[in-house]
């Protein structure tokens, strides 16, 4: 799996209501390890950098939610955070799942069936019968 497709980049929106709260936010999420959070591109926002192997962006909501913090929750939101957790979870689950035999050895296979015949051009036919047109 390519390690660039394992690293993610998130927009997380907040209410507007209790008003600190994005602020709070930022302190407690930037002593997270493997974890990077800026201010985002609009007000209200955080965007944060992560990597599937430590953290998703479900997780993340949910202790969000625990520490009394309120996101945005619009109905286009909830659909696109909907569509962020399958797919974070289905590549978090991939990741733990080892690949199958077939395809790490269809190489292998050839190549030990090569080394057991002799290298080289080798030809069993005679010399004279080669020739022959």
């Amino acid at each position: 799996m390519n390690p660039f497709e394992l690293q993610k980049e998130r927009v997380l929106a907040f209410s507007d209501d209790p008003a600190n709260q994005l602020d709070q936010a930022y302190l407690l999420l930037s002593g997270l390890e493997n974890f990077h959070v800026e201010r985002g591109p609009h007000p209200n926002t955080l965007l944060i950098r992560y990597s599937v192997q430590h953290y998703s962006l479900e997780a993340l909501e949910k202790a969000l939610n625990r520490e009394g913090f309120r996101l945005a929750d619009g109905l286009l939101g909830k659909i696109k955070k909907h569509l962020i957790h399958y797919c974070e979870d289905v590549q978090y689950h991939n990741l733990k799942t080892p690949e199958p035999r077939t395809k790490n050895n269809s190489q292998e296979i050839f190549v030990k069936a090569y080394e057991h015949h002799p290298h080289g051009n080798h030809d069993d036919t005679p010399k004279e019968l080669r020739e022959f047109k």
